[in-house]
């Protein structure tokens, strides 16, 4: 026996057993815990699908070690346990759905081969085989006239013929002579099953056998006789179903179907009754009490009424590899196992996730229930063919509360709003009858707040308090620093590009003074190009020639070369030369 590495919430679980080389590679739907020999210790029965064309055997296991195989023709889809008549004992019978047959077992041993009924077979691919058997038409003929046969009939051809059509030329003579003279069948094959309670919802109850297929029909048989008891109809390949009610008195029955869509069939009724439209495919389906919860192929899970309104969805870290039903009837307690592609099961009750366990391996098949004589048996197999055994500690406490991060589930209550008082009342009448003057009042003030900001930004452009150009095509930024106490004063220029990407270039500066109060060595500058979001300094200097104290406004001028339009303007406000006032 190999334990198992323990993971965050294995406290809650005992580690009963793991065995990392069982060599089983099967599904959740082809996994049953039964009493096969009526003594009170359940086994567990697997439809092992082996390497996918070859050692597909049905398994049983009695606590830790195998204890019978029987070898299977072809890869199960599922398998059920169900009680077929009231001899005494009360040993269940087990059903393997496999292709188009359903194969029977009781006491271990083969009973029963129920045979899909035939599919109607296109008439004319049957007038076409008849005129090939009488060598009427030679192969090349035969197949294009199939072709035109497939792409325009109703009816969708045999195996045989789409295999025909898939040869090699010169392969196609040496079939036509084996299979002409066999008569044509198109067999559907089976996709899922279940189990339905015949008239009592007792646990010993007489059960019947619901079967999916891959012509989009459900059947319903008889589990004495196994004849056709009910067929339904759904739009789409079934691929996963849950059974509930008894069919004598009322039931419905939940498909997931191949097109993305969920469909409830109930008694009476040939047709879905409800249809639930899932934004991505379905790959786990259960019922738990009156809602249905769906793993969806998006790493969600979705819960659902009977009637199809969601009710709620939680968002998965990983993608669902497979769904169970975890069921305490003594503790009344009921909860949805999750198997995650990262390791993990996960445990939900509705939107709460309330506990995590560890695996070694993603894991591919959780059954849980009565497993000998343990009641809380939660059974899993792996990826790489593992078989992991844990049981529930008769200590182990489950919270409500969800463990999950992200938002506490108290944000999910609703708030107890006030009720309305006398003055909202008043006010919302008085915004009723004076809406038009409220109105006008409203877009007066929206208007002054407008002309004010217009205002404010003209003083500011006119005053040149920060420069800046209004050209899109040259987006431009100045701000000016004079340096010195006089008569001699440092200029110094920093231009800025603007724009995201795109440099400047082909600029120049030019000052406009009084000639009487300053000179200037340098009144013109060309301005090299301007990379975005560099500063660029430009120094001159400037010699006060007054001797009177005063002071005036140099302006600078940036403009394009060739072009006298001032891109930006600047007023730059001179101090007054303290040299010249000293003397």
């Amino acid at each position: 026996m190999t334990s198992v590495p323990s993971g965050s919430e294995t406290s809650k679980w005992l580690d009963a057993h793991y065995d990392p080389v069982a060599n089983l590679y099967t599904f959740s739907s082809c996994i049953a815990l039964a009493d096969l020999h009526g003594d009170g210790e359940n086994k567990l029965v697997v439809g092992d699908l082996g390497t996918g064309s070859c050692n597909m055997k049905l398994k049983v296991y009695r606590g830790t070690g195998l204890m019978s195989e029987n070898t299977l023709l072809d890869l199960p889809t599922g398998l059920v346990s169900f009680l077929m008549d009231q001899h005494e004992p009360r040993t269940p019978a087990i059903a393997v759905a496999s292709g188009p047959f359903i194969y029977v077992y009781k006491n271990l041993r083969p009973y029963f081969k129920f045979t899909l009924p035939p599919l109607e077979v296109n008439a004319l691919e049957q007038d076409v085989w008849n005129q090939a058997r009488e060598d009427m038409i030679d192969p090349l003929s035969l197949k294009e006239m199939l072709e035109g046969i497939r792409d325009k009939a109703d009816v969708p051809l045999s195996v045989r013929s789409l295999r025909f059509l898939m040869l090699d030329p010169q392969d196609t003579e040496a079939f036509v002579n084996l299979h002409k003279a066999q008569p044509i069948r198109r067999q559907t094959v089976i996709t899922c099953i279940g189990t339905l309670k015949k008239n009592m919802a007792d646990e010993d109850a007489v059960s019947c056998l619901v079967i999916g297929t891959e012509s989009k029909d459900v059947y319903i048989l008889d589990p004495e006789a196994f004849t056709i008891l009910s067929k339904m109809s759904v739009p789409s390949a079934p691929t996963q179903m849950d059974v509930t009610g008894q069919f004598d008195v009322e039931f419905r029955i939940t498909v997931a179907c191949r097109n993305g869509n969920i469909y409830i069939l109930r008694r009476d009724s040939p047709k879905p009754k409800y249809c639930i439209e899932l934004s991505s495919h379905p790959v786990g389906l259960v019922r738990m009490g009156k809602s249905v919860v769906v793993g969806c192929a998006q790493e969600t899970l979705q819960g659902f009424t009977q009637k199809g309104k969601k009710l709620w969805t939680a968002c998965l870290p990983a993608p669902v590899t497979t769904m169970g039903v975890m069921d305490l009837p003594t503790r009344g307690f009921q909860a949805v196992l999750v198997g995650l592609a990262n390791c993990e099961v996960h445990l939900y009750r509705d939107k709460n996730l309330i506990s995590t366990i560890k695996t070694p391996d993603v894991v591919t098949s959780i059954c849980f229930g009565r497993y000998g004589r343990e009641d809380g048996t939660l059974i899993m197999t792996t990826k790489g063919g593992g078989l992991i055994v844990k049981i529930l500690k008769r200590t182990a406490v489950f919270d409500d509360r969800d463990s999950a991060p992200g938002p506490p589930l108290a944000q999910s209550i609703r708030l107890n709003i006030p009720k309305k008082t006398k003055l909202y009342v008043d006010q919302t009448m008085r915004e009723r009858e004076n809406a038009v003057a409220m109105h006008r009042a409203f877009q007066m003030d929206l208007s002054r707040l407008r002309l004010a900001a217009a205002r404010a930004y003209v003083k500011a452009l006119e005053s040149s308090l920060t420069p800046m150009s209004s050209s899109l095509s040259e987006p431009l930024k100045m701000n000016a620093v004079v340096q010195g106490l006089g008569p001699s004063f440092k200029l110094t220029l920093n231009i800025q590009n603007t724009a995201a990407c795109r440099p400047v270039m082909h600029l120049a500066i030019s000052f406009l003074y009084d000639e009487s109060l300053y000179s200037m060595r340098t009144a013109f500058f060309k301005i090299p190009l301007l990379v975005p979001g560099l500063n660029y300094p430009i120094d001159t200097f400037v010699e006060c020639l007054s001797d009177k104290g005063i002071s005036d406004i140099i302006k600078v001028f940036v403009l394009r070369e060739g072009k006298s339009a001032p891109l930006l303007t600047a007023h730059i406000n001179m101090p007054v030369s303290e040299g010249l006032a000293l003397n």
